[in-house]
């Protein structure tokens, strides 16, 4: 783990790569980013943008961008069905091929957002954290990050907040470029997307397993490292 001044002066270096693998990602995607947005119109129908309020660094709200997957399908009482229901073929190959996210460069120009963090979650997921859950939040979140390249989804939500607290208690240049070169084979390999009969993950209800930050950190470690060789 490093001390606080190593974190400090490695997240001023960070913005800076930020900033610069987003602008370039975003020139060179562009035609992508048009074609996808079209297609969008066309399957799926306005408005293009997918837009939620989700929590960022120290919880701090902010608007997330995303291309859309879902139709607005209700139900007799005039209440979205879920996402399952919603979701279409074509929404599908946006989520395997990860283009549904690349709206949220925007957001990593803004500051909002880091390349590498930990994925934003829902807003209301804020008052199920438990102390050491919540310390996810001591960073920007990110478009990819270590528990996205070691499982996505496939994983707990206990394994998930473990591998998000180690990668804020351990950021680092290399390890993000590491990340970064894992979520290309992640993308093409297009594992864990899904978990069974939901898209995405299931509801994080809030169970308190990880209370105990110290124990668990010092539980995980040993495992959690030795993904990195």
């Amino acid at each position: 783990m490093k001390n606080p001044r190593e974190h400090a002066r490695y997240d001023k270096l960070k913005r800076l790569f930020d900033l610069g693998v987003a602008v370039i990602a975003l020139v060179l995607m562009s035609p992508a980013i048009l074609l996808t947005a079209l297609l969008v119109a066309v399957f799926l129908g306005r408005p293009v943008i997918f837009r939620q309020q989700r929590p960022g660094l120290n919880g701090k709200l902010f608007t997330l961008f995303k291309f859309r997957t879902m139709k607005e399908r209700i139900d007799v009482a005039e209440d979205l069905l879920q996402d399952s229901s919603r979701i279409t073929s074509f929404g599908r190959v946006l989520r395997r091929t990860s283009l549904d996210e690349l709206p949220e460069l925007i957001n990593v120009i803004s500051g909002e957002m880091s390349i590498v963090g930990p994925r934003p979650l829902l807003v209301r997921y804020l008052g199920r954290y438990s102390p050491f859950q919540r310390r996810r939040h001591e960073v920007l979140p990110g478009i990819t990050g270590w528990a996205q390249v070691n499982g996505r989804n496939a994983l707990s939500w206990d394994q998930k907040f473990t591998m998000d607290v180690w990668y804020v208690d351990h950021r680092s240049l290399s390890l993000d470029l590491q990340i970064l070169v894992r979520t290309m084979w992640k993308i093409f390999n297009r594992d864990g997307i899904d978990q069974p009969g939901v898209v995405g993950a299931s509801e994080f209800l809030g169970d308190g397993i990880l209370a105990n930050a110290s124990g668990e950190a010092s539980a995980v470690s040993s495992h959690v490292e030795s993904h990195i060789s």
